[in-house]
């Protein structure tokens, strides 16, 4: 089967692409994260995710927009709720590529972290599933997270600090624990 897996970065990518190929599904990769903020942020992921894909000859389609001014109208209005707007850009945008260039089924790699909302993911995905009329191939990855990053480590991945939009980079240097006197 036919299968795009949006990916966010390359170390939350590599389990998800080996556990997919072990099923059998024929997996191209797609880069489309306009909440990745600032630029070299952006940059050093996608850069990143360029070479992995390149040494495991994983297809991979960029949709390479860096969308700060987008993402930042989508979630003004709501930014505690922001993950909702990033979500849907994403997944949808996913699932649209995928119906349009003969997938048979879309998946994330945001499903690999144990940090993201599975369940508001995955009705979203669902939502983007029945909108553009293709399978919304499920799986929890989030077993596979320590393994993965062990070999994110290894193979010498560029490794973010924060989950990618730019209030989420503030949140994390903003807890007490990271606070420098």
């Amino acid at each position: 089967m036919k299968t795009l897996l949006h990916i966010c970065c390359a170390p939350c990518a590599n389990q998800c692409i080996d556990a997919l190929r072990d099923e059998g599904e024929e997996v191209t990769g797609y880069w489309y994260n306009p909440n990745i903020h600032p630029f070299t942020e952006y940059r050093a992921r996608r850069n990143c995710l360029r070479e992995y894909a390149e040494s495991i000859s994983l297809p991979l389609v960029e949709r390479d927009e860096y969308g700060l001014r987008p993402f930042v109208r989508a979630v003004a209005e709501d930014i505690p709720n922001r993950c909702v707007k990033c979500y849907e850009m994403r997944l949808f945008s996913a699932a649209e590529y995928a119906a349009q260039n003969g997938f048979d089924a879309f998946t994330s790699s945001l499903f690999y972290s144990v940090y993201q909302n599975h369940e508001l993911m995955k009705e979203i995905a669902e939502r983007a599933a029945d909108e553009f009329h293709v399978r919304f191939l499920y799986r929890d990855f989030r077993p596979l997270f320590r393994k993965g990053q062990e070999r994110a480590r290894e193979l010498g991945f560029y490794m973010q600090k924060y989950c990618g939009c730019v209030f989420s980079e503030q949140e994390r240097y903003l807890k007490p624990s990271r606070i420098i006197p």
